[in-house]
Formats: structure tokens, sequence, C-alpha cells
């Protein structure tokens, strides 16, 4: 048996899902397009549950509502399962209206019911039964209410297997039906409708038949027809919501006054700001900073440990290097960062679960606009802050072209987790006391670029209207923190693994160059190297930013296309052959770098954070922005910006030190 989880975005869909099939599900995506696709065993059962993007209604709008009317209108579904916002019945009702026209059995999970309870709202559920002739359970998927009887309801086939009424006025019903009479679908009424509609999707494909049959019955009623079948849903709607519905009127609710305080005109931005400021205060600050030194110790500790077995088994200088100076020096100079992304993880994972990042997405949309973008592109902004490659490949879910390209190219600006111990070990060595706000200047820097880079694209390379942004803002939710930690633990795993892999290798890699000469002479002085001799070709690019002529920084910029974090553990890698007393993390002490500058470092992060991002990242460009041509021009721009930028910081940071 097949059932389709169907819902609005915020109705507790997910969590429903998770309750239902607990930790047995497979995660990946819809054919074609990278939006997730969950599809678990509801418990103790044979039935698989196919959790669908949250949607609003089945007219292909959005990519999410074109992905699931495809499956339910193609694939053999035995049930839909309708998960509804007890809190706003009205606006859910709109797509179970569309559901039930599909003529598969439809049962509703009338969720939040606690919450609807609480502010005075009545739902007389028999009422509702008979008006839509389905079977409706009442739940509360958060304190997992009757989520057992809806199980059982599902299992044991205990529900109306609906029959329809109508609800549309006579001579819409009546052209519904000729039409049905002459079209063949598994799905006559659900056709019937959208070809009335004149959806393009069906339209184009019908005999002459019923496009005759469709004109008559536009030419009826003078008007859009897909507007007339609106507005017949909202009446039916609206007879229903008065029979079954009773709620107290002009309640003050908690979502209400927080909005007040989040959303008002003139607060909302330096909320904003000292939100944003404290996240990365507390994730590359001074207590951030703590946890580094911390895990450090350990690292050093397995690092020497390590070194002593290896030579007491008689193992050879250089392979005891490879795996002391190259394996460990590089992914234990990335391990030192883990409990900051723990934290920043942490603390991005509750701002979403609460409904705050959907009320900045909706408070920036008005400055969006003014430079060409929309609060859509803030989701993939968002999700860039965890890896640049899923934000880029979610701006998928933006309709407009033009908006989607500049979202692209612009999302890489964003500090993500592979940046952050850049950003770390820069701030926490030159700022010191001030670590934090030098780690979080580059965070609002980083807007600053792409609100600037987004008004010259618009104007410059993208001329065109922006387009509308229609957000639902969900209600303020105390945050589970099952959910939180599940979510930090999957980005955690991720970390770890490409550590372990793309991390592991590019260290193994650097250590081959920086250990032979061209002529494969082992254990030769670092600026004899084959690496020395890469890097100083490209060193000349680097001097105006950092004010010395550095093959080893420029090596460890250049290493940021593999991975970003790999600036770091080149850098100590390279470190740990230039000054043998020098570890991972005190790389600054050592003659490879021990010229840098509060300026040079503070370019040189500012380089990091705008350059071209990881090999991943430009990957999901090419893909996204359809051509090489293009992506070549994203990785320039990228690239130029940040040369630019750093170049500009560098020299006005050391004229300001002239002056102080």
């Amino acid at each position: 048996m097949r059932v389709a989880l169907v819902g609005n975005q915020n109705s507790g869909k997910t969590t429903l899902f998770n309750l239902l099939t607990g930790s047995n599900q497979k995660v990946g995506n819809w054919p074609g397009v990278t939006i997730e696709r969950k599809v678990g065993m509801i418990r103790s059962t044979n039935v698989e549950l196919i959790d669908l993007p949250g949607i609003y209604s089945l007219s292909p709008y959005s990519i999410e509502e074109e992905i699931s009317r495809k499956f339910l209108f193609e694939e053999k579904i035995d049930l839909i399962l309708n998960i509804i916002d007890s809190t706003s019945m009205e606006r859910s009702l709109y797509l179970t209206t569309q559901l039930l026209e599909l003529g598969i059995p439809v049962v509703i999970a009338l969720n939040m019911s606690d919450i609807a309870d609480k502010r005075g709202i009545k739902i007389d559920l028999k009422t509702l039964e008979e008006r839509l002739d389905t079977t409706i359970l009442s739940i509360s998927a958060a304190k997992k209410t009757n989520v057992f009887n809806l199980i059982q309801t599902i299992k044991q086939g205990e529900y109306r297997k609906n029959n329809y009424h109508h609800i549309y006025d006579h001579d819409l019903e009546d052209g519904i039906r000729s039409l049905i009479s002459i079209i063949d679908s598994k799905h006559p009424r659900f056709l019937a409708i959208k070809l009335i509609e004149q959806d393009p999707v069906f339209i184009k494909y019908q005999t002459d038949e019923t496009l005759h049959t469709i004109q008559t019955l536009s030419k009826e009623y003078l008007r859009d027809m897909e507007q007339v079948i609106a507005d017949e849903r909202y009446r039916y709607i609206e007879y229903v919501r008065d029979e079954a519905v009773t709620a107290k009127k002009d309640q003050m609710t908690w979502t209400d006054r927080l909005d007040n305080i989040f959303l008002n005109r003139i607060l909302a931005i330096p909320i904003f700001i000292v939100i944003m400021f404290t996240v990365y205060y507390l994730a590359a600050g001074p207590f951030g900073g703590a946890t580094v030194d911390f895990v450090d110790r350990y690292v050093s500790l397995f690092s020497n440990w390590a070194e002593d077995a290896l030579l007491s088994v008689g193992a050879s200088p250089w392979s005891t290097s490879l795996v002391v100076d190259g394996m460990i020096a590089g992914v234990g100079a990335i391990m030192n960062f883990l409990p900051q992304l723990v934290i920043l993880f942490l603390l991005i994972s509750f701002l979403e679960t609460t409904g705050y990042m959907a009320r900045i997405a909706f408070f920036l949309d008005r400055i969006f606009q003014k430079v060409g973008l929309s609060g859509k592109s803030l989701i993939p902004f968002i999700i860039g802050s965890g890896c640049s490659v899923p934000a880029i490949l979610s701006a998928r879910t933006i309709n407009d072209e033009t908006e989607k390209k500049m979202t692209i190219m612009l999302t890489p600006f964003i500090p993500c987790s592979a940046k952050l111990p850049i950003i770390t070990l820069f701030a926490g060595y030159f700022f010191k006391d001030n670590s934090g706000l030098a780690s979080a200047s580059l965070y609002f820097m980083a807007i600053a670029v792409i609100l600037i880079s987004a008004y010259v694209m618009k104007k410059v390379l993208f001329k065109g209207k922006t387009s509308t942004f229609i957000l639902e803002l969900p209600e303020y939710k105390l945050p589970s923190m099952k959910f939180i930690l599940l979510d930090v633990w999957d980005k955690v795993v991720s970390f770890v693994k490409r550590a372990g892999s793309v991390i592991l290798l590019a260290s193994i890699a650097i250590w081959l160059l920086i250990s032979f000469s061209w002529t494969f002479e082992y254990g030769v002085n670092p600026d004899q190297s084959i690496l020395a001799s890469l890097g100083n070709v490209f060193a000349w690019l680097f001097y105006p930013m950092i004010g010395e002529w550095s093959w080893g920084a420029t090596v460890s910029a250049i290493q940021g296309l593999v991975a970003k974090e790999q600036v770091v553990a080149s850098m100590a890698i390279i470190a740990g052959y230039s000054d043998t007393t020098s570890d991972g993390l005190l790389i600054f002490g050592s003659t490879a770098f021990s010229f840098f500058t509060a300026p040079a470092a503070y370019a040189f992060m500012v380089f990091n954070l705008f350059s071209a991002p990881c090999f991943g990242a430009i990957g999901a460009m090419r893909q996204e922005l359809g051509t090489t041509k293009r992506m070549w021009g994203a990785v320039l721009f990228q690239t130029g910006i940040a040369w630019v930028l750093a170049v500009m910081v560098f020299n006005i940071g050391r004229l300001i030190e002239v002056v102080l």
C-alpha cells in the first residue's frame, strides 16, 4: 500500500512523517530536481509513506507544486494523507478540495489541535466529515496525540472511500460532467477541472471536441476560468468553515505580540544584526576559540603518540612524516574547529525551527527588491551558512531566471561552515580579544557585498523586473531539541566524512609536493620543493593583498578550490615543515607565515571568503547556470571581487596602522 503525505508548508508535515516512520526512512531527491524526497514505512505496517513537498495548491506555480501534482496524477497511490493546520482551516482547505477531486481516497489529519483549543477554535469533526465526505482525525504531531489511532485507521483501511460532492454552481458542474464523458483519464474530474481552467500542461494534448466544450463554457462566464474555479472553491470553503468552525475573534496571539517586535519597521534590522552578531560571536569568538584550544591539545597528543608508535615499530622517516606531518596535521587542523561548527549549526537550526528565519526573509525582501533580488533568494543564503553546494542547488526553486542566476552567483559569498576555520584561525590569532567582532564583521560585509553586487549586476548584466515574493509566516514555536540535535548530527557527520576523504587526500597531496623536489629527492628544503615552485608561479597575485611574496599563502589559498577547509590544513602542513616547533594552530609563529600582519590577515580572510568556492560548488554552479561559459563567468566574477576587496582592505588597513 502506498500513501502520499500532502499538506501546506509549516503544517507539521515533517514532524508527522518522522513520527509515522521513525528512523525507517530513505532520503533522496525527486527525479531531475534537487528538492528532497523522503520515503519510509509506517511503523508496524507494510504501508509505504511518501512525503511530498509542502504546497498550497495543485496548480504548478512553483517547482514543489509541479512535483506533487505530477506524482499524484501519474503514480499509483492508494491513499492521500492530507495534513491540515487546525489554526488555519480556510487556507488549508483550498488544497484539500483539489486533492478530493483526484478520486483517490483521502484521510485528513487535523493537526495542531492543542493550539487550536488554546486559541478557542472549536471544530465540529462530524459536520466537517459530512461536508467533505471523508475521514478526519484530530491530532497533535508535536505532542504525539492521537497519532496511534491515525496509524490504525490507515493500517486497517477504516476510512471513508469518499464520493466527493460537487462544490461548483450547476452550469460548471454540467460542463465538468460533459468533459468527463469525452476524456480518458484515471482522474477524470480533476483533469476536467484543469481543462476548464485552461491549464497549459493538459490542454495542449486535447482533442478538438474537448477544446470546443471548454470554449463554450468560457463564453458563458466571460471571465478568466481559473479565477472562476478559485472563487467557487473559496465560496464552498467559507460555507464549510461557517458550518463546522467557531472561533474567538480578535484574539492577540503570542506570534502577533512577537511579530510586533521582530517585524517592527524600526527595530527589525537592528534586532537581526544583534542576533546574527551573537551567533558568530559565540561560534567564532572567545568562547568558540576556547574549544579550539581544547581539541588541539588532544590532536597534538594523538600526533605525538602516533609518531612514537611508528618509530617504535621501525617505520621509515618518510612514512612517519606522511602520517604525522601530512595526514594528522592536515585533518587534525580541521577537526580542531569541529566544536565551533557544532555551535554554529545549533544556533542556526534553533533560529530556523523557531520560525525567525522566515521573518528574516520577509523583512529583507523590501531591501532585496531594490537591488534586483527578492526574499526568495534568502533561502539559498541561509542554507549557504552550512554549505554552498545545496544552497546553490536550492536556487532552482526561484522561478524568475534572472533572479535565479544572480542568486547562484552570489550565494558562495555567504560564510559557509568550510570558511569558518579560516575566519576563526586568523581572527583568533591576530585580533585576540576582538576575534568575535572581526568574525561577525565578515558576515555583515558579505551581506553588503551581495547587495552592492546584485545592484550592479541588475543594472549592467541582468535587466528586468524582480519577481513577486509571497511567504507564509509560520507560528513561533518552541524548538524541538530532538529535531535540532538530529539536524546538527547530520551536518557534523557530513563534515567529518569530508575531512576523512577530501581533506585527507588533499593533505597527502600537499605533503608529497612539499616533501620532494622535481628530481624526486625526499626531505629537501621547503623552498626547493615542487610545492614552492608551483606557488611561486602565482605568488605575484597575492603580493598586493598580503605585502609579501609567499608561496605558502598562495598555495594554501589555491587549495581552497578543493575545499575551503583545506586552506587551514595546507597552512598547518607547510608551517610544520618550515618550523619544527610549530604545531597545527601556531602556524603564524613559523617562518613560513611570520610576515602576516593584522591588515594582511584580514585581507586574506576577505579573499578566501569571496573568491571562487570549492570544486563541488563550482560544479553545482555549472549545473544550475546551464553552460560552462556562464560558470567560468561566475568564477571570474567572484575571484575578481575577492581580489579587489582584499587589496583595498590590506592597503586601507596598512594606512590606518601608519596613522595610528
